[in-house]
């Protein structure tokens, strides 16, 4: 049994996300810190915090929701990095790395909904 979301891969994962989109976000320009900058950050926090919500909620169905509600963040996010790439403040490289770290955040997700959803 799992104690607390920290110990959750899917979670794990998202975190690891959070950080490196911090990490490139820090090279945005300066008129960016209340724009992309800020909304790309907002935005997959919003993923690994809807997980930890999630797993404190009392049923499986709430936590269900709150894991609907982080893969409506996760494709903000990536759409978001998208933009960012598009205007060149990601390098593509980074894009690449984001990007792949992204979808396997989504299959884990998906992979939890799925597992939650199902009856006892």
């Amino acid at each position: 049994m799992i104690s607390g979301y920290e110990q959750l891969r899917v979670w794990e994962r998202a975190h690891a996300l959070v950080l490196d989109i911090y990490a490139v976000s820090r090279r945005f320009p300066r008129s960016e810190i209340f724009g992309l900058a800020s909304q790309l950050r907002r935005s997959a926090v919003g993923i690994a915090s809807n997980i930890a919500e999630g797993h404190a909620r009392s049923t499986r169905r709430e936590y269900a929701q709150f894991c609907f509600i982080a893969r409506g963040s996760l494709a903000e996010t990536r759409y978001l990095l998208r933009v960012a790439r598009d205007v060149g403040y990601v390098e593509p490289n980074d894009y690449e790395k984001l990007i792949e770290l992204s979808n396997t955040v989504g299959k884990m997700l998906n992979a939890l909904t799925k597992f939650l959803r199902r009856e006892k």
